[in-house]
């Protein structure tokens, strides 16, 4: 059996070189968009928070970004807590509604399907989180048309 000779990893040090950016930090031009699409279950995985980072992101880098949540992806979008809304029932339980809020405050727009959240998921407008757009579900196919025309970057989240 070989012998590991090497002290073990201690809180505080690096295992791999977070430094070094291998591609430029590309910035949108003026007037540019992006649309990033949530078909996907809040905490059925790590896409659903890892792409409203993402949008925070593009955002950051001046594109007018967009959020639409349909289907499941509407799941992102409403209020939550335990025992009362707003609560945090376990470590980062909050994480889709502060994004979501931050994204909004940082002039992203958040816009959510009616029909799923109605039809699949039993919620009301109310449920949503502050700033989140409602919208016909004949506007979900539309909204990915506009971006397309504008040439905008689309990025689909899709979890199974």
């Amino acid at each position: 059996m070989p012998k590991v000779t090497h002290p073990a990893a201690q809180k505080g040090d690096f295992l791999v070189d977070y430094e070094e950016k291998v591609f430029e930090d590309v910035k949108a031009d003026p007037g540019e968009k992006a649309l990033v699409t949530f078909h996907t279950v809040a905490f059925e995985g790590s896409i659903g928070f890892v792409n409203l980072l993402q949008a925070t992101r593009l955002q950051r880098k001046g594109f007018e970004t967009s959020i639409l949540l349909y289907g499941p992806g509407v799941t992102l979008g409403v209020k939550r807590g335990f025992p009362k809304l707003g609560d945090a029932a376990f470590p980062g339980h909050q994480n889709f509604n502060e994004q979501i809020t931050k994204f909004i405050a940082e002039g992203g727009k958040v816009y959510a399907c009616r029909f799923a959240l109605q039809a699949l998921y039993g919620h009301g407008e109310g449920a949503l989180i502050e700033g989140v757009r409602p919208i016909n579900p004949l506007d979900v196919l539309d909204i990915v048309l506009l971006h397309r025309k504008a040439g905008a970057f689309i990025l689909d989240t899709w979890t199974l």
